[in-house]
């Protein structure tokens, strides 16, 4: 059956285990954790083994699965030798944090974006993703990139033009971050037999968030296509607190979180009634 997480990054001004707490709260069994304000990635790679453990701990207690590891390492891309090396060199030693933690697997960031023209940026992403898909595929993870605004991969075909290239790269496919750039259903759902996760908030043309019944995403379309496109993994609830950043409204990610969370559940339900899985 379809499964539905909720993303740690709706919670940023709380700390991890309180976000994991109030995911726990609105009846996710799944939650998605990302670098960022309430988990240093930095300081996990230090010691990855104990900081998984410690967060595992925290997820044993709520009852909660990781759904997905995110981590931001946008500078792959940069022509700087030594700052691509440091986030490569990241992202080995997070590996073993994502094995333990039991993580299904990684979404990555394509890098931060360059002009189309400048080929040489998009042969260092596609050599350093080369890198990181064998790293995690030998970890038993499987590897990811979100297509989002400001990077390597805006678009769709941005996005299939570095699958094509790195063997064994599979999509986290965020609707919204499509959908702000006035790309419509019917072009994204041709993505989904490349996509590993699933991200969902309501966003509209300009708007990379908004409040639900501001937003332009059909849920029950989504769900209905991702099924039928044979999709098995996990939808995420991902709401997030960077107002102003493309158009991002400032939402109560509680309440958000909670009718996204009913408006998918009512959806696969629906079908499920129909005769899907």
């Amino acid at each position: 059956m379809l499964e539905f997480s909720c993303h740690t990054w709706a919670f940023t001004d709380l700390t991890l285990p309180e976000a994991l707490g109030t995911i726990a709260r609105l009846g996710f069994r799944y939650a998605d954790i990302g670098s960022g304000t309430n988990f240093n990635a930095a300081r996990a790679a230090d010691s990855p083994l104990r900081a998984a453990q410690d967060i595992r701990a925290d997820l044993d207690l709520f009852n909660l699965r990781v759904g997905d590891l995110y981590l931001m390492l946008p500078r792959i891309s940069l022509a700087d030798e030594a700052k691509r090396g440091r986030d490569l060199e990241l992202y080995r030693a997070l590996v073993p944090f994502a094995v333990e933690l039991g993580a299904p697997g990684i979404t990555l960031s394509p890098g931060l974006a360059h002009p189309p023209e400048d080929l040489q940026a998009f042969d260092r992403v596609t050599a350093a993703l080369r890198e990181m898909v064998g790293i995690g595929q030998s970890a038993g993870l499987r590897i990811s990139i979100e297509p989002h605004l400001d990077s390597m991969a805006e678009t769709p075909e941005a996005a299939l033009k570095l699958l094509k290239d790195v063997p064994g790269l599979s999509l986290t496919l965020d609707w919204a971050h499509l959908v702000c750039q006035d790309i419509f259903h019917d072009e994204i759902i041709k993505l989904l037999p490349h996509a590993r996760h699933i991200q969902i908030r309501q966003a509209a043309r300009a708007q990379l968030q908004t409040p639900f019944d501001q937003g332009r995403i059909n849920v029950q379309r989504v769900v209905a296509d991702a099924l039928a496109a044979g999709y098995d993994g996990i939808i995420c609830v991902e709401y997030m607190n960077t107002p102003g950043w493309h158009g991002m409204m400032a939402v109560n990610a509680v309440r958000e979180s909670a009718r996204m969370r009913d408006e998918l559940r009512a959806a696969r339900d629906a079908l499920a009634q129909e005769g899907w899985k």
